[in-house]
Parts: C-alpha cells; sequence; structure tokens
C-alpha cells in the first residue's frame, strides 16, 4: 500500500488520454478586395472601445448606454456566464478529496442467518444504532479524465465570455443601425412635410384662378392629388417611424408605450472613414470566431473525457469513526471503528455505451471544427460585403446628389414656365415630384451609408481603435433575480483569470 499510492500519483500525473487541441489552420484570402490582409488568429480579448463614438452623436450615445444598462438578452448572457463559470470551478474541485461527516441515528435490525465466522444459533439485534463516522473519497485521475474535462469547461465558460461581447456587439450595432434609420425617416418626414406646405399653397392659387376665371378646374383637381397623396405619404412614414421607435424601445429594456424618440431632421452627416490598410487582426477580434474556436477546444478536450471510460478507475476510500447501539457508549474508545483501501471499478461491459459515447464525442468535435470554419468564412464574407456597400453607396450618393440638384433646378424652371403661360400645369406638378422624389432619396442614401459602416465595424468586431480598454456590461441588476454575481466592471482578462481560479 505504501508503494501503491505514489505510483499511482505519479502515474497520475504523466497519463492524460485524448487528442490535445491545436487551432486548426484556416484558409485566408491573400487579402480583401479593398484593404489589407493577413493571416488571423483569434483574439476577442483585445480591446475594441466605445465604436460608435466616432459618429459625434450625444443621443446615440445615450441610447447606447441605456442599451448596455438594461438590455435583457445581454443579462441573460451574463446569466450564461456566471452559469459556466460555476460549471469550470465544479469540475476544478473533481481534483481533490471529498471529506463527509454523515451522523445517523436508526432502529436497526440484522438477519439472522447473516454469515459469520461462528454460528448465531437464531441470535439477532434488534434495536437502536448510532454512527458518527466520517467518509472520505477521492478519485484518481490515472487517465486525465478529470483534467479534460476542467479543460472543457473552461474552454466552455471562455466561449460564454465571448458570447456575452457577441450579444453585446449585435445590441450596440442594432441600436445604431435602427437609429440612422430613424434619423433617416425624420429627415423624409420633414422633406414630405415641406412638400405639402408648398402643394397647399399652391392648391389656394390655383383654386384662386378658378374663382377669377384664369385657371381649370383640372389644375385644381390635379393640386388636390398632389396634397392628399403627400399627406398619405407622410402616414406610411410615420407608421414606419413607429416600429423603429418600438424596436429600440426593446433594445434598451424600456416599454415601447413609455419610450419616445425626439424628431431629428437635420442632414445626416458622412460615415467615418476606413483607415487606409485596415489590417486583419481587427477581425479576429470578432467574438462569434472565438467563441467558435472555444467550443471546439471544449469539443476536443470531451474527446479525452470518453475515451477515459474505457479505462479503470480507481478511488481511495476511507471510513472511520465511532458506531455504537447505545449512545452513552458512543464516543467511548471500544466504540472507534475504521476502514481504509483502494476501490478499482473496470469496465467489462456496458453493452457499447463507452464506444457510442466516444463516437458522439467525435461528431460533436467535427459539428464544432465545421461552425468555427464557418464563422471564419462568414465574418470574411461581412467584411466584404459591408465595404462592397459603402463603396457603392458612396458612388451612388454622388449620383444622388448630382440628380437631386437637377431636379431642383426643372421644378424651379417648370415653376417659371408655367407662370409665364409657357408651359402646362402638368410639368410643374411632374418636375415637383421628380424634386420630392430625388430628395427623399438623397436622405436615404445618407441613412444606408450610415448604416453600411455600422455593419463595418461589427464585421471587424466592434471597430478599428484598439487604445481604449473592454469591460465586461455593467448591467443595472434585476430586484427579482435571486443571483449574486461578483462585480461586473472587470476586464475581459480578468473575467478569464476568474475561470481559471486565478487571485
Amino acid at each position: 500500500m505504501r508503494l501503491l499510492i505514489p505510483f499511482l500519483l505519479s502515474t497520475c500525473a504523466l497519463a492524460q488520454v485524448g487528442p490535445n487541441y491545436e487551432r486548426p489552420a484556416t484558409e485566408t484570402p491573400a487579402k480583401f478586395k479593398n484593404v489589407t490582409w493577413r493571416a488571423a488568429t483569434p483574439a476577442a480579448h483585445l480591446p475594441k472601445g466605445e465604436w460608435w463614438k466616432v459618429y459625434h452623436d450625444s443621443k446615440l450615445s445615450d441610447l447606447e448606454a441605456r442599451a448596455t444598462e438594461n438590455n435583457q438578452q445581454l443579462k441573460a448572457a451574463i446569466a450564461r456566464f456566471d452559469q459556466a463559470r460555476a460549471a469550470a470551478r465544479m469540475s476544478r474541485a473533481d481534483f481533490f478529496p471529498t471529506i463527509s461527516l454523515p451522523l445517523t441515528a436508526e432502529h436497526q435490525g440484522t438477519s439472522a442467518q447473516m454469515p459469520t465466522p461462528f454460528p448465531l444459533n437464531g441470535v439477532r439485534y434488534d434495536g437502536p444504532a448510532y454512527n458518527a463516522l466520517m467518509d472520505f473519497g477521492w478519485e484518481l485521475d490515472l487517465w486525465g479524465k478529470i483534467r479534460r474535462s476542467v479543460e472543457a469547461d473552461k474552454a466552455n465558460a471562455a466561449a460564454s465570455a465571448d458570447a456575452i461581447h457577441n450579444v453585446l456587439l449585435g445590441i450596440q450595432a442594432d441600436i445604431a443601425s435602427n437609429y440612422f434609420k430613424l434619423r433617416a425617416l425624420d429627415t423624409e418626414i420633414r422633406l414630405v412635410r415641406e412638400a405639402v406646405n408648398w402643394r397647399r399653397e399652391a392648391l389656394k392659387i390655383a383654386k384662386a384662378r378658378v374663382q377669377a376665371g384664369a385657371g381649370s378646374e383640372l389644375e385644381q383637381a390635379q393640386s388636390e392629388t398632389e396634397v392628399a397623396t403627400a399627406e398619405a405619404e407622410i402616414s406610411s412614414l410615420q407608421a414606419q417611424r413607429d416600429q423603429i421607435e418600438n424596436v429600440l424601445s426593446i433594445l434598451i429594456g424600456t416599454s415601447a408605450a413609455s419610450f419616445r424618440m425626439p424628431v431629428n431632421a437635420s442632414n445626416l452627416t458622412s460615415p467615418p472613414s476606413l483607415p487606409a490598410g485596415v489590417p486583419s487582426d481587427l477581425l479576429e477580434r470578432r467574438p462569434d470566431i472565438s467563441q467558435a474556436e472555444r467550443q471546439l477546444a471544449a469539443a476536443t478536450a470531451r474527446i479525452g473525457v470518453a475515451k477515459a471510460q474505457f479505462f479503470p478507475s480507481i478511488k481511495l476510500i476511507g471510513r472511520g469513526g465511532f458506531q455504537s447501539g447505545d449512545i452513552d457508549f458512543l464516543m467511548e474508545p471500544t466504540s472507534l471503528m475504521w476502514s481504509m483501501g483502494p476501490s478499482i471499478s473496470v469496465p467489462l461491459f456496458a453493452a457499447g455505451k463507452n464506444r457510442f459515447n466516444l463516437q458522439k464525442s467525435k461528431a460533436m468535435h467535427d459539428e464544432a471544427l465545421a461552425m468555427y470554419r464557418q464563422a471564419f468564412l462568414g465574418a470574411v464574407a461581412d467584411v466584404e460585403t459591408s465595404l462592397s456597400s459603402l463603396r457603392n453607396l458612396s458612388t451612388q450618393s454622388a449620383a444622388q446628389q448630382r440628380a437631386r440638384a437637377s431636379a431642383e433646378r426643372a421644378a424651379s424652371l417648370a415653376k417659371t414656365r408655367y407662370e409665364s403661360g409657357a408651359s402646362p400645369y402638368l410639368n410643374v406638378i411632374e418636375a415637383n415630384r421628380t424634386t420630392l422624389i430625388t430628395q427623399r432619396a438623397t436622405a436615404q442614401i445618407a441613412g444606408q451609408r450610415l448604416v453600411a459602416s455600422v455593419s463595418l465595424i461589427k464585421a471587424l468586431g466592434g471597430g478599428w481603435e484598439q487604445s481604449p480598454v473592454i469591460k465586461i456590461p455593467n448591467v443595472s441588476p434585476d430586484p427579482a433575480a435571486r443571483s449574486v454575481r461578483e462585480t461586473q466592471s472587470k476586464s475581459l482578462l480578468g473575467k478569464f483569470k476568474a475561470i481559471f481560479g486565478r487571485k
């Protein structure tokens, strides 16, 4: 026994079945279509900062802060991280022995035919039995089953931390995108309201001309049609605005009935410029890529756990304490009893359970590998799509600005010619319609450019600024939530240290 324990402990320190995790190689293009590219390595822990501040919009910053504090999806993601971190710590506890103190007081009846080295001749015990014992158990990690399990749970906890930032980034991007859509609608509504006003003025002039006998009822009917059409369009745009406002209320975690966004009909600014030669290490920070990579690491470790089930398991067990049929003599030296020794369990037959469990673990690894590669491919496609949108929308915006200027000039000329009697009123109507269409299209494209820039920032994992320090979001506690977690103002690195049990 004295030689067995050191041998088992030394074996425990060396043996570990199952594959060691290595990050799989990914096929990377030589470069983006428009920016510099180099091979990527997941690095979601790198700082991203408050990227929305590049738009210099205080209202947007306020919405982002409120969403970070109150969004329910984010609170759920943090709760899932707390679960995964607790699971990792539970797995780590399996390295240590378990000690318990079972105290029992029971009425016991023994068998008169129980096997004994001497005949009982029908004697049996029927009476109280008191036990004050201490149980000891320690499973030796001979094949690395516990180590692999801890490795898997640590990777899952890290993936859950990445999931927090994936959810947070999605919420922040949704806030910004819907905010710019709402701003674009405000501009459109302003333009249509202005059109309604001058169309009403035109209707008054048409009515006056009819009353004076200088105009026709056709002109009046056409003017009335234009006014009614523009008024109907305002209602349609307002309905769209209300829908986006309700979406924003959900994102910031407040009731749609009490949430109102003030109207801001000022012209939208151009999106922030993309720095020249954006490196692909910004893409490396995408939390979904890092999450998929950590899930792959966990699935790899689970293969080792499944393989360890094929090998014998050894536990060191012991029990000692006091046992007596009379409580008055329970703590007497004569009531002392103990037992100790190894418990060896050799898997002989499980109807293929262990083999199928290993097959399942390998299949889960293959699934995680495919999802990791898919996440990387999707990230590259997201960046390319966003870059393409920004480039084409910029070209479209320049052309649309020219179209708007020429349409406004044409409307002015049509009005002058009509007033001089050189052209019919229909020309004025068509010119004004075209002007309104080009003005609204200009506002729409301005909003689309800002939304595309948000999509690019999201595709790059949260912008291209690397100086600020990112933190786990400090959400407002829910009074109905009973979980008590540590302060959430730590950095992500601090959270990882907390996962691994470091101080």
